[in-house]
């Protein structure tokens, strides 16, 4: 094997060869396999013409984000009547009071 000006480093070494060899078939073998995994992962993520993960979390959060707003004005509008109701259960409360004179 000849010394090329790749194949020396600094100071005049030879330096190894980063890349170790595979057997070709056996390295190929493993890239197909993850190459299949990732594939398969992928559609049943993304969805390959059929409702995937992805799709269904989407949908499902449109229908909690619509529910949410719902729930926020039945929320707020209870909350009106509890404090409407509060509010003139004291005033009720305190009419009742001078009108008997207590304090």
């Amino acid at each position: 094997m000849k010394n090329t000006s790749d194949e020396i480093g600094s100071g005049g070494r030879v330096q190894a060869p980063i890349v170790v060899r595979m057997g070709v078939s056996d390295f190929q073998q493993k890239v197909l396999e993850k190459l299949a995994r990732l594939e398969t992962m992928m559609d049943m993520i993304i969805g390959n013409g059929h409702l995937g993960r992805m799709q269904l979390a989407e949908d499902r959060l449109g229908a909690l984000e619509k529910n949410d707003l719902r729930r926020t004005v039945y929320d707020r509008i209870v909350i009106a009547g509890i404090t409407f109701a509060i509010t003139l259960a004291i005033g009720v409360i305190a009419a009742w009071r001078n009108f008997f004179g207590l304090k």
